[in-house]
């Protein structure tokens, strides 16, 4: 399905290039969006991929569709959808830092809070494309879980 999005390179390029970074000593850090019209099958294999190569921190968005955009029409997903997405990646990456990003206010909406008990962390405020909820929301939403707040340094 990589080919029917991307066209400046190969997948097999997007795995080389992770392999060199790995071999220079760097950590990786590499994900995907989910609902670009994949299937399961390919989830799984992106999992596997992200799993042999061992990634340190994988992001997941999840693709929120924009008039005039080629993918305009692609159906939403369902919020278990996302979680189930969520899930499996977990599963198959249990030492990875699994990261929510993009679209995950708009697709999972009431069920967020428990993503949180699958991924290490979220981003917070808006995206490159779209607005994010408020970071106050979110913010509330981790202590009503009772995780602890960090923050990077700036």
């Amino acid at each position: 399905h990589y080919a029917e999005i991307c066209s400046t390179h190969t997948y097999a390029d997007r795995m080389n290039t992770l392999k060199n970074v790995r071999s220079a000593g760097l950590e990786l850090c590499s994900g995907g969006i989910i609902g670009m019209g994949q299937s399961h099958r390919d989830l799984v294999a992106m999992a596997m991929d992200l799993r042999e190569l061992q990634v340190e921190s994988i992001p997941l968005n999840f693709l929120h569709a924009i008039e005039g955009t080629p993918l305009e029409k692609q159906a939403d997903l369902t919020p278990q959808d996302c979680l189930r997405a969520l899930c499996m990646m977990r599963f198959v990456n249990p030492s990875s830092e699994l990261r929510i990003a993009g679209g995950r206010e708009k697709h999972l909406r009431s069920l967020q809070p428990l993503s949180l008990y699958v991924a290490n962390s979220i981003f917070v405020g808006d995206y490159l494309t779209t607005k994010g909820q408020p970071p106050e929301s979110d913010y509330q939403m981790i202590t009503d879980l009772g995780f602890e707040i960090t923050k990077t340094s700036e």
